[in-house]
């Protein structure tokens, strides 16, 4: 496939070539938005926030909500799993869980910076409109990396351009947002995103589970368990949750241990083994590779660092 470059450096495919402009002003917007927030998410409007980095980083562990995230400049890399999804300028990546990931920014610098926008995509906004869209083949993952059409962009932009001016906002903004989400529900990613709206849709139900797990992480759980408040078989539960996350759940409750005993490390005194015992880990040798095996530092480390 032949490319073109963008004002915003990225190579882009020759299909792009009306959103060109777009997402150079996407890119502006952000860093304008973002200026003097370097580094850290900027909330503008609710459930919409942006973003910039005028470096790589390390890798950074976090609770992914569904959402979707396009980036206007830069290269960002998230794991799940310890499976990369790569995107770039020009594309988005759809969340569709609550879910337990690994993101950095591989390309950002000061005259090219990572620049993303990132909209929560909420359930109750996303039903009412199910009604107008044709049926579709489900589709199920727990990220998707695609590219954004001139037609996605377009609202997005508009809405950007608005975030500063509150009365704006307030008239304007909900029928963007709805553009936005009709854009996403007829595109390449329709048969997720129509998922994230079905309250009896199977990403619903292993959502439930999901909260259940968030909620008793430290606790033993057992999947028959999670299967009948899922209203589902053991075999078809494990099978839906593995297609939504890309993991057991026995694998999605350690990697929600590890996460959380990375922020005790950080806010507590208590010892590394400690930590581990508040998780969940009965042995302190076990959580200590599992950490390093996750984060590339040993517990002890870590609470050193911090």
């Amino acid at each position: 496939m032949s490319t073109l470059l963008a004002p915003a450096c990225a190579i882009l495919p020759t299909w792009f070539t009306g959103g060109v402009d777009l997402l150079d002003e996407l890119r502006t917007l952000i860093l304008r938005h973002a200026a003097g927030q370097r580094g850290h998410s900027v909330p503008l409007i609710d459930g919409v926030q942006v973003s910039r980095r005028d470096e790589p980083n390390g890798p950074t562990a976090g609770m992914a909500k569904p959402s979707v995230a396009i980036v206007a400049s830069g290269v960002k890399q998230t794991l799940l799993n310890g499976v990369p999804y790569e995107y770039r300028a020009g594309q988005f990546l759809v969340t569709s869980l609550d879910l337990p990931v690994i993101g950095q920014a591989l390309k950002a610098s000061p005259d090219e910076p990572f620049a993303v926008v990132s909209l929560r995509l909420d359930p109750l906004e996303i039903a009412p409109l199910l009604l107008e869209t044709p049926p579709r083949p489900p589709q199920y993952g727990g990220l998707v990396v695609s590219d954004a059409t001139p037609e996605l962009l377009d609202p997005v932009v508009r809405l950007l351009r608005i975030a500063d001016r509150p009365d704006d906002v307030r008239v304007l903004a909900p029928g963007i947002r709805q553009e936005i989400l009709w854009r996403l529900l007829t595109g390449e990613q329709g048969g997720l995103v129509r998922q994230i709206g079905l309250a009896d849709g199977m990403l619903a139900h292993i959502s439930q589970a999901i909260r259940w797990i968030r909620r008793h992480y430290s606790e033993p759980i057992l999947v028959a368990e999670l299967a009948d408040l899922a209203g589902m078989s053991q075999s078809t539960f494990h099978r839906h949750f593995r297609a939504a996350t890309s993991m057991t759940p026995i694998q999605f409750q350690k990697q929600i241990r590890l996460q959380e005993a990375r922020v005790l490390l950080r806010t507590q005194a208590a010892t590394a083994a400690d930590v581990g015992y508040q998780v969940g880990y009965t042995s302190a040798a076990h959580f200590t590779r599992a950490y390093h095996k996750a984060f590339g530092r040993t517990p002890g480390e870590d609470r050193t660092k911090s």
